[in-house]
């Protein structure tokens, strides 16, 4: 952080104190809420980068054959439950971060040291300064064997979790600002860190960060719980320096090449490669909405419209090896995350923004939830929510669920498309093959609806509905939505897709 900055900050924490506010000498959620209202008052200065020009010139190869010392890997040695090993600056990590140990109340700078680190094949064509500061840092834990890794923080405000039997996929942020907006998007960083040092036998671990860049600034608080779903508790105090055009609570960052609901990749050998399959949404009203995830032509927003969300999440729900057929990615094993808001987050959206990639090294999906109305710069923009990290998806809607989407083309006809979509669950397995059971499906302007077929899938249990749409000539894009249904009472989530001529 900049010095002039810091002797502010501690000259008005200090006045705080004495007129019975924060502490002078303890650190805690308040103090950093505090340093982050004061620093939005003032403007954005980035952060000077003392990262030497050959570590910014390495490659990704060069960057990742840096590798952390487990030697040096920080309260190894007292065996402690969560233990921290830190990242190296270069490559595209040009700005260091402070990293703190907290003790107490007490705040310790973690000090940077080329001595912590293996640079394998590099060679070094210059002196790294020993004040340069770390990229991020990782948090081990004994997840499925000792010293596995828990989560990692690098990058902008990405952070990565993991649960039982997970292999990394898609990120989380600390905030999305103005996503695929004409003006373009917005990084704000996590500056810096404070990790609260465990107790031995702790089953969680708490992480304070703040956030800065040129519109906001927050004050973000992390408590981690590992197990087969890893539970990520978030609290966060955003404070805007100027207003955003899009602000996004909660974003998850994930990538989709390709799919069940694409056309198959001639140059890969894998039938998908994704880190994610869809968007699922329990509404304030109640209602599970599925949105199968696509690599579109082009850029597109979809905007879900709600009042105080029960949750929403980027899910990987195809769990078999034989649809990806990779030894490495392991994209079979990729965690879903599920965003659960605690307490009420007011009228807005979740917004799926969908980019156009041409290859699996790109995040090119990203959700979150935007509100409609934000305070004026200077008023506290105040919310908290669990990240839920995990394999086997736990939210989903009690009766059925969707299962596969495939599209495919119809024979003599042109331009026309037959969906194939099946619903899964418990409930819907146990059916036995009944004509009540119908489809509803609703086509938006720009297609016309055809041969609808609903049919038992006796192999598997499921139920499956085929239709037809055929455009209209307009060369509009359509919405989708298809649901079953039993006299007047919906048996599965909502289905729902756009579709593009």
């Amino acid at each position: 952080m900049r010095l002039h900055t810091i002797i502010v900050s501690i000259a008005m924490m200090r006045a705080v104190a004495a007129a019975g506010g924060a502490p002078e000498d303890s650190f805690d959620f308040e103090t950093l809420r505090f340093r982050a209202k004061t620093l939005a008052t003032r403007p954005y200065i980035a952060r000077a980068s003392r990262v030497p020009k050959f570590l910014l010139d390495y490659t990704y190869d060069q960057y990742r054959d840096i590798r952390f010392d487990p030697a040096h890997t920080l309260w190894r040695p007292e065996q402690l439950p969560f233990q921290l090993q830190f990242f190296h600056s270069g490559w595209l990590y040009r700005t260091p971060v402070q990293i703190n140990e907290l003790n107490d109340g007490e705040a310790s700078p973690i000090k940077f040291s080329s001595r912590l680190f293996d640079y394998g094949r590099n060679r070094r064509s210059g002196r790294i300064p020993e004040d340069m500061g770390f990229a991020g840092f990782r948090i081990l834990h004994d997840l499925n064997k000792p010293g596995d890794e828990l989560a990692s923080f690098l990058g902008a405000s990405y952070f990565r979790v993991l649960c039982e039997q997970a292999h990394y996929g898609l990120s989380a942020r600390g905030l999305a600002l103005n996503t695929a907006d004409p003006g373009g998007e917005e990084f704000p960083s996590f500056e810096e860190f404070w990790i609260e040092r465990p107790q031995p036998g702790a089953k969680r671990l708490r992480v304070y960060a703040l956030l800065d860049g040129p519109s906001v600034t927050g004050a973000y608080q992390f408590n981690f719980v590992p197990g087969p779903a890893t539970v990520v508790h978030v609290r966060a105090v955003i404070f805007c320096r100027q207003s955003a055009t899009t602000l996004g609570m909660a974003p998850l960052t994930s990538m989709f090449w390709h799919g069940e609901n694409s056309l198959p990749q001639a140059a890969d050998f894998r039938p998908e490669v994704h880190d994610s399959d869809g968007l699922l949404i329990e509404n304030g009203r109640g209602e599970w909405i599925w949105r199968p995830v696509t690599n579109p032509s082009r850029a597109r927003v979809t905007s879900f419209l709600d009042d105080n969300p029960r949750g929403f999440g980027l899910l990987q729900r195809d769990r078999q090896f034989s649809h990806y057929e990779d030894l490495e990615a392991y994209y079979h094993l990729r965690p879903s995350v599920w965003v659960e808001p605690l307490g009420p987050w007011g009228s807005g959206a979740v917004r799926l923004v969908e980019l156009p990639t041409v290859n699996e090294f790109n995040d090119n999906i990203v959700a979150f939830w935007r509100p409609d109305q934000l305070p004026p710069p200077g008023e506290p923009i105040v919310f908290e929510y669990r990240l839920h990290w995990m394999i086997e998806t736990g939210q989903r809607p009690a009766h059925g669920f969707t299962s596969m989407t495939k599209i495919a083309e119809v024979q003599n006809e042109p331009g026309s498309k037959r969906f194939v979509l099946e619903f899964d669950g418990p409930y819907l397995n146990r059916q036995p093959d009944d004509p009540a059971v119908k489809a509803v499906v609703t086509v938006g302007d720009g297609a016309i609806l055809r041969h609808t077929v609903v049919q038992k899938n006796r192999f598997t249990g499921a139920w499956r509905v085929m239709f037809t749409i055929a455009p209209d000539g307009s060369g509009r894009e359509v919405e989708l939505r298809c649901f079953l249904r039993k006299h007047e009472h919906a048996l599965t989530e909502t289905w729902s897709y756009l579709w593009s001529p």
